[in-house]
């Protein structure tokens, strides 16, 4: 049967139910809807660029519930404002499970943010899924953290690719760090130092809501260093670039994907230079970072396409952007662990589903989820990019990898994956 076919007949599972077990909670769930949360900085310092991933959730859900839904269930999709506070974190999370009585949460972003919270959503046996932040503890012990999942590429992994990167291709160099002070910077550092441990000759961390970088900047600048690779979010990577221009500081730049997209630190960069800095991507030309799934520098990709449709029939009118893909992307995951559940849809279900098939899941991504009962981790793999003009010129294929001393290995397998044509998934039930 035509894949357009059975999302008419069946809505967006494309399935019948799946039998799947009827033990278990089902809070959030009705015959017609599945209610899930979120918690985003809708404002603060966080707040540009990571605000508008929900709106690319919500234009996929709403794609998908056009379409029937996940098995006749609409999906809704309840957003928090946390502006990146820890206690605004736990207050909207309590909100979210106790008033809201959400199904999971889903994409809760932020290392700082989402710690606060973790044991809570453990404790109450919400289903965590695809936390927007790489840090380990997400996925990495499931024992500890059995109903919470990561989605992108850990940092202690994405650390390792960049150190090898950089000790094969950069031997001579004096590298130095800048990390945010949590497991962001710790994770990275930990991978970094795999490979680059002898070439680093400084390391210099900053505070989220602190916006005064120069001292860590000069420290950098006196060590000696002429590459510095910055696991920080993007507002500080617009701040750091500023901070070395008025110190005439010239080193080779490498940010971590979560700190690089060229648009928004350009537009940050014109902001905080209060106009001084007219062209940001021009500033940024020559930045390495690191990319795993395609953006709007790749209009022609077919992912990109897909989301480009998405987005001109749901969308909120505004410009489509990598946040708004990242998005997307993690919603496209999310319906495929619905399909994977079933109909008779509980919390224990869906995450004995997603251990079971998570590992085969689709997607733009350029490398496989590593979802199994051992790892919650998210996607395995990445390319490094080098910015010119806003676009991401490729220096590597696809690099895989895990955490610890696994190796790193070049893989293409998953990379040449094409959305359905409806552009909604077809996952078969978990048996």
């Amino acid at each position: 049967m035509a894949a357009a076919a059975l999302v008419a007949a069946c809505g967006a599972g494309g399935r019948e139910d799946s039998g799947a077990s009827d033990a278990g909670s089902s809070v959030g769930v009705t015959a017609t809807t599945i209610k899930i949360g979120a918690h985003f900085p809708l404002t603060g310092v966080a707040a540009p660029g990571y605000s508008e991933i929900p709106s690319g959730h919500k234009a996929y859900y709403d794609f998908v519930n056009a379409a029937g839904g996940v098995n006749g269930r609409k999906i809704e999709y309840v957003v928090k404002d946390d502006g990146y506070n820890p206690t605004n974190t736990s207050n909207a999370t309590k909100e979210l499970v106790l008033q809201e009585e959400i199904f999971g949460m889903v994409a809760g972003l932020g290392t700082p943010t989402h710690s606060a919270v973790v044991d809570f959503l453990n404790s109450e046996k919400v289903p965590d899924f695809f936390v927007s932040s790489g840090s380990l503890q997400w996925g990495d012990d499931p024992q500890s953290k059995p109903w919470t999942f990561g989605w992108q590429p850990d940092y202690e992994s994405e650390g390792k690719v960049i150190g090898q990167y950089l000790a094969e291709n950069h031997p001579d160099a004096k590298v130095g760090l800048f990390l945010q002070d949590d497991d962001f910077g710790t994770d990275g550092e930990r991978g970094l130092r795999r490979y680059l441990d002898d070439q680093i000759v400084e390391v210099q961390r900053y505070t989220s809501g602190n916006t005064d970088v120069g001292p860590q900047m000069a420290a950098l600048q006196s060590s000696g260093a002429d590459f510095v690779v910055g696991f920080n979010t993007p507002s500080y990577t617009a701040l750091t670039q500023l901070a070395a221009k008025r110190l005439n500081y010239k080193p080779t730049w490498f940010y971590s994907n979560v700190g690089s997209d060229p648009a928004l630190v350009g537009g940050l960069l014109a902001r905080f230079s209060e106009g001084a800095v007219k062209d940001g991507n021009t500033l940024l030309d020559g930045v390495l970072t690191t990319q795993y799934i395609p953006g709007i520098d790749t209009p022609d990709d077919p992912w990109v396409k897909l989301w480009q449709k998405v987005w001109a029939e749901h969308g909120d009118g505004k410009p489509l952007t990598n946040y708004r893909i990242f998005g997307m992307a993690q919603a496209y995951t999310f319906v495929q662990a619905l399909q994977a559940a079933g109909g008779n849809l509980t919390r224990e279900g869906i995450v004995e589903a997603l251990e079971k098939a998570g590992g085969d899941f689709e997607g733009p991504a350029y490398a496989k989820f590593r979802y199994s009962k051992d790892s919650h981790l998210g996607t395995s793999g990445m390319k490094i990019v080098e910015l010119k003009g806003g676009v991401g010129q490729e220096k590597t294929d696809v690099l895989v990898t895990d955490t610890g001393d696994a190796e790193i290995a070049e893989d293409d397998s998953h990379a040449s994956d094409a959305p359905p044509q409806s552009g909604i998934p077809e996952v078969d039930p978990v048996d």
